[in-house]
């Protein structure tokens, strides 16, 4: 349910414009609205590069220190941190990340020299400089592939080889010239092998000392961090409120606009009655971008994310949550459409719902909901991982396999798979809900005459399923009911050729003509986009019935390519093709009933509902501390 807002108008001197703010501050409810739109100032820019900083931060500790943990830390290294301000932190954190990265740039250099050197063995360049200019040969040191080796250099160049590995040969020469051979040539650092595996051992002690003080800050100063980043969303917020005023009376006085929850404004009022400040408290107007405040229970809340994933609604609108939660849970569960695979799903949850995390609670719950749509219409339907229960000869299965919606249960309806009937007769209750919230959202916001249109077609078809569906189904109806219902239909028929337009009528001449044309108009769109509306419902049949298929194809598969096997060795190519290829049927499967519940919920139902989203959260002005950010 979307809350009631008031608008509020505050003029403020300029004497009173920094304690009002902090008032303002401590009340933590007036959501402020920024008159000054792109404006910016020092403060800003310094508190976004700040909070920028903390959660580069936080970020590399949390990606990093469970690596850095595993380090071995001699027993002589500190277990403690230093008492610090968060801003001390900060800084030491920035220093040691940068630290270990040119620790570790060093690292790898040295590491790649030592792999060089190793198979030269230790010696000095010193000594070997020397030894070619006492004998007046050069000495150089080439390595080629053991096959390319040619006895003819021993000659040529004294090719003396030092050492074969992996069919390499490294070998030197002694030569006045630099030799005419097919081998590549070798640099010679400036340090033994020795020396550098020293350098390296000192590298690696001091990045061990490093990371051990990363690992002590993410383990003891974390916190301080996370409250650095607060205190900066904190000045964000404030360096945003400075920008959001606008000078009036040469700059004497200051004017800023906001809005209060109807329910929160009392303690405000008291506030601005106490310090004497002009305000003015009205109505949202139709045309004022009005913040958006939803109040969910503990059931609706848990689909908030997928309604924001398409957008809040604005403020003038009916909140779509309620309505479209039970469709997607549904929907959900006719997509995955195998009980065992909701039995996996809820059981996940539950899981993680017992043993994960706070913030994780709500998608476990969420979860729950899924998994147990999905156990019901798995039975419902008479799958259960990949099984159709409707075939089995099963003898506890007898008393219900008549009541299972497939082919081999209640068997077809009109010609048709059961499941696409339920899956079209669904997709014709949820259009026709979305069509009630259309007319309910014109009659709150223009009043019931703009209404009539719509709801003249929702009668009229709730009126048609009847009148022409039951008779089908077997239901005889009396004549009067025939009548009646007939009845309806004519009248509704009045309201939609009539009365789609009632704006029109302020043209005397012209207004019947237009609504007729508007009801013509309305007759095309709703027999071609009704059709289509309700065909893309079909989905929720194909989904399920792909899933079930897939899930049979497997076990068929594990059945038939194990049943030559002794039952001592067949149990374990059975399990394996079992889990690898309901794993794959799961994943797909998961991501099919994500995806196309949300498009018949987005599509079909945002569309027949008049839902235009569009609106913004209501973020009152308060202490981050406070707020439920983190």
């Amino acid at each position: 349910m979307i809350e009631k807002m008031k608008k509020l108008t505050f003029l403020v001197t300029n004497k009173e414009y920094d304690g009002f703010i902090q008032s303002v501050r401590d009340l933590g409810v007036v959501h402020i609205d920024q008159l000054q739109q792109g404006a910016t100032s020092p403060e800003l820019s310094e508190a976004m590069q700040r909070e920028k900083r903390y959660e580069a931060a936080l970020s590399a500790l949390e990606k990093d220190v469970a690596a850095y943990a595993k380090d071995t830390m001699s027993s002589n290294e500190p277990s403690t941190c230093p008492e610090r301000t968060p801003g001390e932190t900060l800084e030491r954190v920035e220093q040691l990340l940068a630290l270990e990265q040119t620790l570790e740039g060093e690292r790898t250099e040295l590491a790649a020299l030592i792999v060089q050197l190793l198979p030269w063995g230790e010696f000095q360049p010193a000594a070997v400089q020397a030894l070619a200019q006492r004998i007046g040969y050069e000495i150089q040191f080439f390595h080629c592939p053991a096959k390319y080796f040619k006895e003819e250099w021993r000659q040529d160049y004294f090719a003396t080889v030092v050492s074969e590995s992996d069919d390499e040969v490294f070998f030197l020469t002694f030569s006045k010239e630099v030799p005419l051979i097919q081998a590549k040539r070798v640099s010679m650092p400036a340090q033994s092998l020795g020396e550098f595996q020293l350098r390296l051992r000192e590298v690696e002690e001091r990045q061990s000392k490093v990371r051990h003080e990363l690992v002590l800050i993410d383990k003891q100063q974390s916190d301080l961090l996370r409250q650095g980043k607060r205190e900066a969303a904190g000045d964000i917020r404030l360096s945003q409120v400075h920008l959001s005023d606008e000078r009036v009376a040469g700059d004497q006085l200051r004017l800023l606009r906001g809005w209060v929850l109807d329910e929160r404004k009392d303690a405000l009022l008291q506030y601005l009655e106490e310090a004497h400040i002009f305000y003015e408290m009205e109505e949202p107007k139709f045309e004022d971008d009005v913040p958006v405040s939803l109040r969910e229970d503990r059931y609706s809340r848990l689909f908030l994310p997928i309604l924001k994933m398409y957008s809040l609604p604005n403020y003038h609108e009916i909140d779509p949550t309620m309505f479209f939660a039970p469709f997607f849970m549904l929907f959900f569960g006719l997509c995955l459409g195998d009980g065992g695979y909701g039995l996996l799903v809820m059981l996940l949850s539950l899981y993680v719902l017992l043993r994960g995390g706070q913030k994780f609670k709500d998608y476990a719950r969420l979860g729950l909901w899924l998994g147990g749509a999905t156990l019901v219409c798995g039975l419902a339907t008479g799958t259960v991982f990949g099984i159709d229960l409707s075939q089995q000869s099963w003898a506890f299965l007898a008393p219900v396999k008549p009541y299972f919606i497939s082919d081999g249960g209640v068997g077809p309806i009109f010609g048709y798979s059961p499941m696409m009937v339920v899956s079209v007769m669904l997709g014709l209750v949820q259009v026709l809900l979305g069509m009630g919230l259309k007319g309910a959202k014109l009659w709150k916001n223009y009043g019931f005459p703009y209404a009539v249109g719509t709801f003249s077609w929702l009668v009229a078809l709730l009126a048609g399923v009847l009148l022409y569906g039951l008779p089908v189904c077997g239901v005889e109806l009396p004549l009067a009911v025939q009548y009646a219902l007939s009845a309806v239909i004519a009248v509704s028929c009045v309201g939609i050729f009539l009365y789609n337009s009632p704006g029109a009528y302020k043209r005397p001449l012209l207004g019947p003509l237009m609504n007729i044309g508007g009801g013509a108009y309305s007759v095309y769109s709703m027999a071609t986009g009704l059709l289509g509306d309700l065909l893309s419902y079909i989905r929720l049949f194909a989904l399920g019935l792909t899933g079930g298929v897939l899930g049979g194809v497997f076990n068929s598969l594990a059945i038939d390519m194990t049943s030559g096997l002794p039952w001592f060795v067949r149990w374990l190519p059975l399990c394996l093709i079992l889990l690898f290829g309901h794993g794959i049927t799961l994943g797909l499967s998961l991501i099919s009933a994500f995806v196309h519940p949300m498009r018949l919920i987005f599509v079909e139902f945002f569309k027949n509902a008049s839902f235009d989203g569009g609106g913004r959260a209501y973020n009152p002005f308060m202490r981050v501390e406070e707020s439920n950010e983190e």
